[in-house]
Order: C-alpha cells, then sequence, then structure tokens
C-alpha cells in the first residue's frame, strides 16, 4: 500500500508546500485536508488523484490546518467521514450539510476497513486519533500532529501488534531513542525534530514533503 503525501511545509518540485498536513492512503482514504482546499486540489490534480476513489475521509483534529480544506467533500462522491466525537457541534453541523457525507464519530479504536483501523479519541486538552494500517510487516502509524503524544500514540497501537513504522506529524516529541527498531519513520508537517531524527536514523527515516509517494 502507498501514502501520498498532499500537503505538507515542504514540497517537491512541481507541488506547493503550506503549514498543514493531508494523505492519501491507498488510494481510497483521504487523512486530512491540510490548510486550504485549492492548495489540496492543486496537489492532488498533480497527482492525478481519482477524486471517485475516495470513499473515506478521515479527521485527526480539529485544527485549521488539518481541516481547512474540508470544501474537497464537494468534489468527492459518497464517503464515510471519521472525526473524533469531540469535535464542535457547529463542525459536525457543516459536516452533516453535505449530502454526500455519512458522519462517524469515534471515541474508542474501530476498523474503517479491511486493514485499516483508528486509534479512537486520544488525549485530553487537545483530542485526536491517528490511523493505523496492517501490512505483511506489521502496523504503520499515520499521526495528525501527536498532540496527546507520539509515545502515548505507539503505546496504544502496541496493543493490536508490531509497530514497524510510523508516518505524520510528531509535534515535540523528543524520546527519540523510543524509535529505534521501526523499520520506516517519516517525519512531517510539525515534528520539531525532525532534521533530528533523518540524522539519527539516516537508514529507516525517509524526508516528507509534498509530493512524495512512501510505500507502507
Amino acid at each position: 500500500m502507498d501514502v501520498k503525501i498532499l500537503y505538507d511545509n515542504e514540497a517537491k518540485y512541481g507541488f506547493k508546500g503550506a503549514w498543514g498536513f493531508s494523505c492519501l492512503v491507498g488510494g481510497e482514504l483521504l487523512f486530512d485536508t491540510g490548510g486550504d482546499v485549492n492548495m489540496l486540489l492543486f496537489n492532488m490534480h498533480r497527482f492525478n488523484v481519482n477524486l471517485s476513489n475516495i470513499k473515506v475521509v478521515f479527521l485527526s483534529h480539529q485544527h485549521g490546518d488539518h481541516v481547512g480544506g474540508i470544501q474537497v467533500l464537494r468534489k468527492l462522491g459518497k464517503v464515510k467521514v471519521f472525526i473524533p466525537k469531540s469535535f464542535s457541534r457547529n463542525f459536525k453541523r457543516i459536516l452533516a450539510s453535505y449530502s454526500n457525507v455519512t458522519l462517524i464519530e469515534v471515541d474508542e479504536a474501530v476498523a474503517i476497513s479491511k486493514c485499516i483501523y483508528t486509534t479512537g479519541e486520544l488525549g485530553s486538552f487537545i483530542k485526536e486519533q491517528s490511523v493505523f494500517v496492517a501490512t505483511n510487516t506489521g502496523l504503520t502509524v499515520i499521526t495528525g500532529c501527536s498532540h496527546p503524544g507520539l509515545l502515548n500514540i505507539l503505546r496504544k497501537v502496541s496493543n493490536f501488534g508490531e509497530v514497524c513504522g510510523v508516518l505524520g506529524g510528531f509535534h515535540g516529541f523528543h524520546q527519540l531513542e523510543a524509535l529505534r527498531g521501526i523499520k520506516l519513520i517519516v517525519p512531517c508537517h510539525c515534528t520539531i525534530y525532525k532534521e533530528e531524527i533523518l540524522k539519527l536514523y539516516p537508514k529507516s527515516s525517509l524526508r516528507c514533503s509534498a509530493g512524495c509517494t512512501i510505500e507502507i
């Protein structure tokens, strides 16, 4: 399965970058929508993404750099939208106003599809959900900003199997030794210690940018 980075602070040539995050998981799951719908659609077009193939929209948390491009829903067919239960009533009303949306509020870990799962709502001050994908080599975690703490997210997912990969925004995560043994490490977006991670794990880490395709 591949993950296409659609929106990130950095961008490859021919793509646009801005503060925010979005990726396409396996062609059918849109993880977050970045901060601006026009930039998201531009990068989708550059990737030749078939919008009609997207069946699930997964929103990690209600910050503008992750849900600001939500108007992309107007371009999609019928989709299930997974959100943490703690999202505001107003935002839930906005989502419910789209006739093509089936809204699913999440508090516990549940299956999204055959091999993709949500961790459920984690954290206290800023609540957030992450995705984990079952692959032949283990579980790969995809995070938005890791506000509940990346270590807490990894511990949660490890209850379901061995974590072999982690991709997304790590925020202020600094217990870098905890990543030792993980075969794929892709620090994106808000990761404060991105350069340190890339230097410490040169064989297992990859630089993230809009326009990248990562095999998991």
